[in-house]
């Protein structure tokens, strides 16, 4: 079936328009992907790999502005913004230290939650048992701590028990056995029993993409340009065409799930969202020497650490910079620097590092749902730091809204118009 003739069309094919795709697909409604590259050739490549039912802490916290400038002052810490880009990102910041009251991070936390803890049922329904079992590993995830886990700040033990969320603390024991090699001033560390991770996100995702196919949707590698409401001459009829680098293709719906792009695709129709570009790295040590088995978030560090299919992935850092600027390749290099306090005996022979925009909110909740006088046209991005955990809940969301069928999570936290 050729892509005009699609009744859908979805522009992205990372891990959330992939979903959104096959979840319509199934459903019954011809659907199409459009993205200039293969699927998971985005941030959906080289993201750390986390599926984290557990993910209920927004980025932005109360008490959060006082640590910034120090940040900042290390232009290899955990958080850097370009200075050509500070003016341009300020108006994000802003909504950003809003959405840090504590008045608005309760009710992100409980949307967070509600979100997230559908990400395994998703993950099955979109992959099945025997590819879960394959790629998918549930044997929790380890934070490595500062301190002993009773100190953890109050808003955050309080988040852990609104949400029911399970956690165990780990003795200096339990650390050695878990992470053979760990360096010996880390003493506190928590276990989340019920996170998950994938060894290969690429692969996973690049899986989502097969299924679609195999069950009669389209793949089409082409750099869409704009989106016109109506046909080719903008005649209306509850259409729109997605003109692309090489063809025009007409559908009744339009999922944008363009990551971090999306912004740019949306201006022309009149539709301004705070969408941000969170750029991050990582770093891939193929012949690491470590016995690690769960994936690690060091919280004071801003990284992760990751056992993957090809070596050990270590992600992390926040970079604004926008959607231009060249990586800075130290900001990668330096996760190896981070790593080796963790892991003094780390083998960093042949380093391979990436770069990657998150699409970012300043709530930390995704844009979800149908845009605001534009019928037909809905919005799917910003999953930010939790794409594989936020995408394939966040595509059965805009596949029911689509299709009409009851919604398991209720949608209007996550609603376009909430900015």
């Amino acid at each position: 079936m050729k892509a005009e003739e699609q009744k859908a069309v979805v522009i992205g094919a990372g891990v959330l328009g992939l979903s959104t795709a096959l979840f319509l697909q199934r459903a019954g409604v011809p659907t199409a992907v459009i993205d200039a590259l293969p699927p998971a050739g985005g941030a959906s490549y080289g993201n750390a790999g986390m599926i984290s039912p557990d993910s209920a802490i927004p980025v932005a916290l109360p008490g959060m502005l006082p640590k910034v400038p120090g940040w900042l002052m290390d232009p290899l810490g955990p958080l850097a913004v370009a200075p050509a880009h500070f003016i341009k990102a300020l108006p994000w910041f802003a909504r950003w230290l809003d959405a840090g009251r504590m008045s608005r991070v309760i009710a992100i936390s409980d949307a967070m939650r509600a979100l997230h803890k559908e990400t395994l049922d998703c993950w099955h329904e979109l992959i099945g048992a025997q590819a879960m079992g394959e790629m998918v590993h549930k044997n929790g995830q380890i934070r490595l701590l500062d301190s002993a886990p009773e100190n953890l700040p109050a808003l955050q033990q309080e988040l852990y028990r609104r949400h029911q969320i399970r956690t165990e603390a780990l003795t200096v024991d339990d650390l050695r056995q878990m992470l053979p090699g760990l360096a010996p001033h880390v003493t506190h560390g928590l276990l989340l029993p019920d996170n998950a991770y994938t060894h290969n996100p690429a692969r996973l995702v690049k899986l989502v993409g097969e299924l679609f196919v195999a069950a009669g949707g389209e793949i089409r590698a082409e750099r869409v340009l704009k989106i016109l409401p109506g046909g080719a001459r903008g005649d209306g009829g509850g259409r729109y065409t997605i003109m692309t680098n090489i063809d025009n293709h007409v559908a009744a719906y339009v999922v944008v799930a363009a990551g971090a792009w999306s912004k740019e695709l949306l201006k022309p129709l009149g539709i301004n969202v705070p969408l941000e570009t969170e750029r991050g790295y990582h770093v891939m040590l193929p012949d690491h020497g470590l016995d690690i088995r769960r994936t690690i978030s060091v919280s004071s560090g801003g990284f992760g650490v990751t056992p993957m299919e090809h070596g050990l992935r270590i992600a992390g850092t926040v970079e604004f910079a926008g959607l231009a600027r060249p990586p800075n390749e130290q900001r990668a290099y330096v996760l190896i620097e981070k790593a080796r306090k963790i892991f003094p005996g780390l083998n960093t022979d042949r380093p391979r590092i990436w770069m990657g925009h998150r699409p970012s909110t300043p709530d930390s909740l995704p844009i979800v749902g149908e845009a605001s006088g534009h019928p037909g046209l809905y919005l799917a991005f910003g999953n930010a730091h939790f794409g594989m955990t936020g995408g394939p809940p966040s595509g059965r969301m805009i596949a029911n809204m689509i299709t009409k069928r009851p919604q398991p999570v209720d949608p209007h936290p996550y609603r376009p118009g909430r900015f």
